[in-house]
C-alpha cells in the first residue's frame, strides 16, 4: 500500500507513513506484514473516526491499541524463525516457483564493475591528480544511483531531475579554470561528494524527496552503509595483505597491480555492493549504526567537554591552530550525525528517558564548543582578512549552530513531554539544507575567490 500526503487528511497520511516506516524496521515483520498491519491500523482509525475523534486522536489511540511493536516483533520471530534465518541469505527464493533470483545480483555486480571500469579507465587516460580528484566522485556515484533508479522505478521524470544536476556538476567541475591544488579546487572537490549523495537519495527515497520518512530511511541507509562499507574496506584489505604475502614468497611485487588494478576497481565497486547489502538486510537484521549512537554518545559528551576546557581556557582565538578548528568542525558533524541516527531509531510513541536527556547534553555541549568555533573563527578573519578555507569554514559553522539550536529547543519540549514528531522533521528537512549548501560552495566560491 502506498499512502499519500496530499488531500484533507495530509497529516494523517504523514503518521501513517512514519509508523509503518518504523514497523518496518522490526526484524521478522516483511513487507506483506506490514501491508497486513496497516490495513488493520487504518481500520482502527476509521472507526474510531466515526465516533467522533479527530485524526490525530484516533491515530494515537489506534496505534495504542495495536500492542507493543516490540512485543509484535518478538511474536512474529517465534512464529516464523525460519523465514528469519533463511532471509539472511543473500538471493532469496522466490515464494512462486522455490528458485533463486539473480537478477539483482547481476545488476549489482554490472553496476559495481562499471563504477570500477570508469574509475580505472580515467585514471588511465586523465594525467592531472587534481583533475582526477575533482571527478572521482562524478565517476561513482551516478552507478549507486542508477542501482536505486533500477531498483525504486523511477519515472523518466525523476530520471530527468538527476541527470540535469549531474551534468551541471561535471561542466563546472570541468570548465572552471581552477589553480591545480589550490584551496578552491580542493573545496569542490570536498564538497561535490555532498551534492551527489543528495541526488542519490533523490533515488533511494522513489522521487519522493518531500516525505520527512523517506529522508529519514535514507539518513538510515546513510549510516548502515559507512558500517558495511568499512567492514568490506577491513575484509578486503586482509585478503589483499594475504594475497601480497604469499605473492611476495614468489618474489612476485604486487603493489603496482594495488595501485593501478585492485583499487581503482574494488573501491568503487565495494561502494555498490555494500548499498545492495544495506538494502538485502534493513528488514532483517536490526541497524548498527544506532547501536553504535548508544555507544559514542556518552563518551563525545566527555570528550566536548574536555574540548571546551582546553579552548576555554587557551587565551587568544586568533591564535588557536587551524588545523585545530578543522578538527572542531569535524567533530561537530560526528554531533549532529549521532544526534540523527539516535532519533532515528527511537519509538517515538516512548516517554523520555536518561538517554534523551544525554543526547540534550551531547546537543549543548556541541553548541558550547560551536560558539568558540566561530568566535575563533571571526577574529582569524578580522585579523587576517578572509580566505576560501575561512569562509566555507564560517558557513558550515553557522549551519551547524542553526540545526542545533533548533535541535536543543525541540529536545527540551519533548523532556516536557511534548510531541516527538517535531524534533524528528525538524533532522529531515535541514538536511536538504546542508546539500544545497555544498552546491553553493561548489559553484559559487571559486569563481568569487578567483580559482585561488
Amino acid at each position: 500500500m502506498a499512502p499519500t500526503t496530499a488531500g484533507p487528511h495530509a497529516e494523517l497520511e504523514a503518521q501513517i507513513d512514519q509508523w509503518r516506516g518504523y514497523v518496518r524496521r522490526r526484524e521478522a515483520i516483511s513487507s506483506a506484514d506490514v501491508d497486513e498491519m496497516e490495513d488493520h491500523l487504518r481500520e482502527r482509525v476509521e472507526d474510531l473516526r466515526a465516533t467522533g475523534l479527530d485524526d490525530e486522536e484516533a491515530f494515537l489511540v489506534a496505534v495504542k491499541r495495536m500492542g507493543d511493536l516490540d512485543a509484535v516483533s518478538r511474536e512474529f520471530a517465534r512464529e516464523h524463525s525460519d523465514r528469519l534465518w533463511k532471509q539472511l541469505v543473500l538471493v532469496r527464493e522466490e515464494p512462486a516457483d522455490g528458485t533463486r533470483s539473480w537478477r539483482e545480483l547481476a545488476v549489482v555486480l554490472a553496476l559495481a564493475v562499471g563504477a570500477g571500469v570508469a574509475v580505472r579507465t580515467a585514471t588511465s587516460l586523465v594525467g592531472d591528480e587534481w583533475v582526477l580528484l575533482r571527478n572521482v566522485a562524478l565517476l561513482v556515484f551516478p552507478f549507486l544511483a542508477g542501482y536505486f533508479a533500477w531498483k525504486r522505478r523511477l519515472t523518466w521524470q525523476v530520471g530527468l531531475t538527476l541527470l540535469v544536476p549531474f551534468v551541471v556538476l561535471a561542466v563546472v567541475l570541468n570548465a572552471y579554470p581552477f589553480v591545480p591544488g589550490g584551496s578552491t579546487e580542493i573545496i569542490a572537490a570536498i564538497h561535490t561528494p555532498v551534492v551527489l549523495w543528495a541526488l542519490v537519495g533523490v533515488a533511494y527515497v522513489g522521487g519522493r524527496w518531500r516525505s520527512d520518512a523517506r529522508r529519514m530511511d535514507f539518513a538510515r541507509f546513510t549510516g548502515e552503509l559507512a558500517v558495511y562499507f568499512t567492514l568490506l574496506a577491513l575484509g578486503g584489505g586482509v585478503l589483499v595483505g594475504l594475497t601480497a604475502g604469499v605473492f611476495s614468497l614468489a618474489d612476485v611485487d604486487l603493489e603496482p597491480y594495488l595501485e593501478d588494478w585492485i583499487l581503482p576497481f574494488c573501491v568503487p565497486g565495494a561502494l555498490v555492493v555494500a548499498a545492495w547489502l544495506v538494502e538485502a538486510k534493513q528488514n532483517v537484521v536490526e541497524n548498527i549504526a544506532p547501536v553504535l549512537t548508544r555507544v559514542f554518545t556518552p563518551l563525545t559528551v566527555v570528550m566536548l567537554v574536555a574540548l571546551f576546557a582546553v579552548l576555554a581556557t587557551s587565551g587568544n582565538l586568533a591564535d588557536v591552530d587551524r588545523d585545530l578548528l578543522i578538527l572542531m568542525d569535524a567533530i561537530l558533524v560526528l554531533v549532529v550525525c549521532l544526534l540523527l541516527y539516535s532519533v532515528s531509531a527511537r519509538d517515538p510513541l516512548a516517554p523520555p528517558t536518561l538517554f534523551d536527556g544525554l543526547q540534550l547534553a551531547l546537543v549543548v555541549g556541541a553548541l558550547a564548543v560551536d560558539a568558540i568555533a566561530l568566535t575563533a573563527m571571526l577574529t582569524r578573519i578580522a585579523e587576517f582578512g578572509v580566505s576560501p578555507n575561512k569562509a566555507v569554514a564560517l558557513g558550515l559553522n553557522l549551519l551547524l549552530l542553526v540545526h542545533l539550536v533548533g535541535s536543543a529547543v525541540l529536545m527540551v519540549r519533548f523532556l516536557r513531554h511534548r510531541p516527538f514528531d517535531a524534533l524528528v522533521r525538524w533532522q529531515t528537512r535541514f538536511l536538504p539544507v546542508y546539500a544545497v549548501w555544498a552546491a553553493a560552495v561548489v559553484i559559487v566560491v571559486p569563481p568569487v575567490f578567483g580559482f585561488v
